[in-house]
């Protein structure tokens, strides 16, 4: 029981770290949250349970064996992929009322969106293989418990954070147009430069 609680806390603690960390994929849901609303956007934030599945996998059983220009490509083709998304907060914000009310299958399309940016996006594959892999491995074969533990700590903790992200990104630019114009300003910007810096480093690193 012990044992089960501590890898929990593991995975309780390495979520919370993950979700406040800036990346594309936190970026998309703050960018979602404020055109689309936190209802619509809500449903996003369970989408690494859909991505993070095959993840693990290749992770743990293919990706540790393949070249790193793998990853190194895998990377700017997630930055090309950022960068359309950045394209389209932008131009719904320079052409359209940030107010609008969305499409109702808003809440489906951002929880497609968000899917296949984080299978995209290296980050998730960086992390179970250099932190989460070697953690879940060894919490595994000492107890298949343990490893649902460290496993249920991790996604609980990180969806529940997500969502308050969510929650308090749309509610903020709700209060007042100028603030969501703001808001959406700067989540456009953050896709935008994350996309690039995939990009760049991915090139760089396949010179």
């Amino acid at each position: 029981m012990q044992n089960s609680v501590i890898n929990f806390l593991q995975g309780f603690t390495l979520a919370i770290a993950a979700a406040i960390t800036p990346g594309p994929f936190q970026a998309f849901l703050l960018s979602q949250a404020v055109k689309n609303g936190w209802k619509r956007t809500l449903p996003a934030a369970v989408s690494p349970l859909i991505s993070d599945g095959p993840i693990i996998a290749l992770v743990l059983f293919i990706l540790t064996q393949t070249p790193q220009w793998f990853l190194d490509g895998l990377r700017i083709v997630g930055g090309f992929f950022i960068l359309y998304l950045g394209r389209k907060a932008f131009l719904s914000l320079k052409l359209g009322d940030p107010t609008i009310k969305p499409s109702l299958d808003a809440g489906r399309q951002s929880l497609f969106k968000a899917a296949i940016l984080n299978l995209l996006n290296p980050n998730p594959y960086i992390f179970w293989s250099v932190v989460g892999g070697p953690i879940l491995l060894s919490a595994w074969r000492k107890a298949t418990g343990l490893g649902i533990s460290f496993i249920a700590g991790f996604y609980i903790t990180f969806i529940c954070s997500l969502s308050l992200l969510i929650l308090l990104f749309a509610t903020a630019g709700r209060m007042d147009p100028r603030v969501n114009k703001i808001l959406n300003g700067i989540a456009s910007f953050a896709l935008l430069a994350f996309g690039l810096y995939q990009i760049i480093v991915g090139v760089i690193a396949l010179i």
